[in-house]
């Protein structure tokens, strides 16, 4: 299962995984999460969104 690489990337998965519920509006998505929301299962989202962000980085390098 996918971990999120960054605070930012665990943030857009977070407001996917909500829209993907129902609890957004998919219309409010902006960016990344637009991408996830139409790409990856909700308990990709989930596990993704459930990342400890205590010892992630603001955004992912890119490599």
């Amino acid at each position: 299962m996918p971990k999120a690489k960054s605070k930012a990337q665990q943030q857009a998965a977070g407001a996917a995984l909500a829209a993907k519920r129902g609890e957004t509006d998919k219309s409010d998505l902006q960016g990344a999460s637009v991408e996830m929301y139409e790409s990856m299962s909700e308990s990709e989202l989930e596990e993704m969104a459930s990342t400890d962000r205590s010892d992630l980085p603001e955004t992912a390098d890119d490599d």
